[in-house]
C-alpha cells in the first residue's frame, strides 16, 4: 500500500504546539513538502535538503506557479549527486514561507484572518525544529545527511548543532555561521524598500494589491549579491538593452538595468512580501556561536556528525573566509570534517548552476558509508 505521506505536493498538520525562540508559540503548524524515492525497512536512508531564502520544496519537480523545473533538479535524482535511487530525498517549505508552510499569509485560526503582521518573528532554528516535527510525523528518527546552500547551509549547521543525535552528515555550500553586518545591510534595505510600498499598509494587503513595486526592488538589491562583478561584466558590460543610443531618460537603457527588472517583477508573482521580511529577519538573527556563549566550537563538541563544507571563489556574499572559519571551528571541537573551495565566474549563485566539481565532492561525500 502507498504511504500517503511520502510523494509530491504533500502538506503535514502538526498539531503539537510549536515553542519559538522569541518566546511566542504557534498551536498547530503546516509543512508543505515533497519526496523522492523510497525510505528504506529500517528508515535509515533519508536526506533532507534545506532550501535558500527565496527557495521552495519543489526541490526536482516543477514549480507549480511558474512551471519552470525544479531549483535543484539537474542534482537530485536517479543516478544523480543526490541519488534518489539510493535515498529518501525530503525538502521542506521552510517555517515563515508562503509556498505552503505555515507563515504570515497563513490564516490565523483565532480570528479567521490571515496572520500579517501578526504571525511571530522566527529563526533559523526555528526552522530546524518545524522540520524536526515533520521527520518525526514521518516516522524519521535520524538523517543519512542534511544539505542545503547559501541559508540552507544554516539551516544544515543548525541542525548539526541543535539536534546532532539526528544528523549523520552535514553538507553546507556556500553559507555562514552568522550574518555579517553587510549582509544585515542588505537585507535592511530590502526590508525598507517593501514596507514604504504604500500598497503594504503595515502588512494588512491580503485580498488587496500587494507590495509589488517594495518586494521587487528588495529582490533586486538581494539579487547583485548572488552574482560577481566578473559574471555581470562578462554577461552584460556596459551593453545597451534593444537601442542603438542612450535614450537620456530613465528607462532601462542598459542591459543589466533589464535583467534586475525582470528579476524583480517575475518574483512578485511568486512570492510574498511579508514572508521576505519574516525569512530575512530569522537569517539576520543567526548566531550560532552566540548560543553557544560566543564559541562556535562548542556548539558542534563531542558530535559525530561528518561535515563537509563547499564554498565558492567568487562568492563575496558568504565569501570562502566564513566557511574556513566554520571548518576551524569544527576542527577545534573534533568534529570530522572536509572543505573544498571551488573556482566559478558566478558568485554566490554558483551552488544552483553547474559545476562538475561541485558534482564530484557531493556524490563522493554522500557515498561515504
Amino acid at each position: 500500500m502507498t504511504d500517503a505521506r511520502f510523494g509530491l505536493n504533500r502538506q503535514a498538520r502538526l498539531a503539537a504546539p510549536l515553542m519559538l525562540d522569541g518566546g511566542a508559540s504557534l498551536p498547530e503548524v503546516e509543512i508543505a513538502y515533497e519526496t523522492y524515492g523510497i525510505l528504506d525497512d529500517v528508515a535509515s536512508n533519508a536526506i533532507l535538503i534545506c532550501h535558500a531564502l527565496t527557495g521552495d520544496q519543489h526541490v526536482a519537480s516543477p514549480h507549480p506557479r511558474t512551471g519552470k523545473s525544479g531549483w535543484w533538479q539537474r542534482v537530485v535524482g536517479p543516478g544523480k549527486p543526490i541519488d534518489t535511487d539510493r535515498h529518501l530525498v525530503i525538502c521542506a517549505n521552510v517555517l515563515g514561507s508562503c509556498m505552503g508552510s505555515s507563515g504570515p499569509a497563513s490564516t490565523d485560526p483565532a480570528t479567521g484572518e490571515p496572520f500579517a503582521m501578526r504571525f511571530p518573528v522566527i529563526t533559523v532554528r526555528d526552522m530546524v525544529r518545524a522540520q524536526a516535527a515533520l521527520l518525526d510525523h514521518l516516522g524519521i528518527a535520524r538523517l543519512k545527511a542534511v544539505v542545503g546552500g547559501s541559508m540552507g547551509g544554516m539551516q544544515a549547521l543548525q541542525w548539526a548543532a541543535t539536534c546532532p543525535e539526528r544528523v549523520e552528515a552535514a553538507l553546507v555550500i556556500a553559507s555562514s555561521a552568522r550574518h555579517s553586518a553587510q549582509n544585515i545591510a542588505f537585507h535592511e534595505v530590502g526590508r525598507q524598500a517593501i514596507m514604504a510600498d504604500p500598497n503594504w499598509r503595515g502588512g494588512n494587503y491580503y485580498g488587496a494589491e500587494p507590495p509589488a513595486a517594495g518586494l521587487a526592488v528588495a529582490r533586486m538589491a538581494a539579487h547583485i549579491t548572488y552574482l560577481s562583478e566578473a559574471g555581470l561584466t562578462e554577461k552584460f558590460g556596459r551593453r545597451l538593452q534593444a537601442r542603438e543610443a542612450k535614450s537620456f531618460g530613465f528607462d532601462a537603457d542598459f542591459q543589466v538595468e533589464s535583467y534586475l527588472r525582470h528579476q524583480g517583477i517575475s518574483f512578485t508573482d511568486r512570492f510574498d512580501a511579508n514572508s521576505y521580511l519574516y525569512i530575512t529577519r530569522a537569517m539576520d538573527y543567526l548566531d550560532i556561536a552566540e548560543e553557544h556563549g560566543g564559541s562556535l566550537a562548542a556548539a558542534f563538541r563531542g558530535s559525530d556528525t561528518r561535515f563537509c563544507l563547499i564554498s565558492f571563489d567568487s562568492d563575496w556574499l558568504y565569501p570562502t573566509r566564513e566557511s574556513r572559519a566554520i571548518v576551524h571551528a569544527l576542527n577545534a571541537a573534533g568534529a570530522p570534517v572536509s572543505f573544498v573551495e571551488l573556482s566559478s565566474p558566478f558568485g554566490h549563485d554558483a551552488f544552483l548552476l553547474e559545476h562538475p566539481g561541485m558534482d564530484r565532492v557531493i556524490s563522493g561525500f554522500l557515498g561515504v558509508r
